[in-house]
């Protein structure tokens, strides 16, 4: 598969492929994010620049990442978050969580960000991608995950 024909569309409420989002998120491998992620949809809890953008091959969703204010930490000063990054088994390892990163932090320079930040309980993944370990965090269910940051390039 050539990876030059995925492309990343930010994903407005009230499409056909908001829907087409949801039923991707139900059917996908990833259950700890699920029901939360379909909530955010189905209830349009993005607000301002918040946003939620999907990978797609051909009209086929591989993939999906959000960009939001807060995450699952008690952290409100540290914002935006790149969250619930997600690409389907038979497409990883082709870099698309690589492609939704770029595109959610070009997003995100574009709207006047210097930076983003990934959260993740994985050491040596973000990195890849540019990404710096910032220090540990303690997430609202008392579990430790690593925060990393990226300076956005003027």
């Amino acid at each position: 598969m050539n990876t030059e024909n995925i492309i990343i569309c930010k994903v407005d409420s009230n499409t056909e492929l908001i829907g087409k989002l949801v039923t991707f998120i139900q059917n996908s491998s990833w259950t700890d994010i699920k029901d939360h992620t379909i909530q955010m949809i189905r209830e349009n809890t993005f607000s301002d620049w918040e946003s939620i953008f999907a990978a797609m091959y051909g009209d086929t969703i591989i993939g999906h990442a959000s960009v939001m204010k807060t995450d699952y930490y008690p952290l409100p000063d540290i914002y935006p978050w790149i969250s619930t990054i997600f690409v389907t088994e038979k497409y990883r390892g082709m870099r698309i969580s690589e492609k939704l990163i770029e595109y959610i932090n070009q997003y995100a320079k574009e709207l006047g960000f210097s930076r983003t930040y990934i959260p993740s309980e994985h050491m040596g993944l973000y990195e890849k991608y540019g990404y710096k370990y910032l220090k540990d965090i303690t997430n609202y269910g008392g579990g430790t995950d690593h925060l990393f940051v990226r300076e956005l390039q003027p």
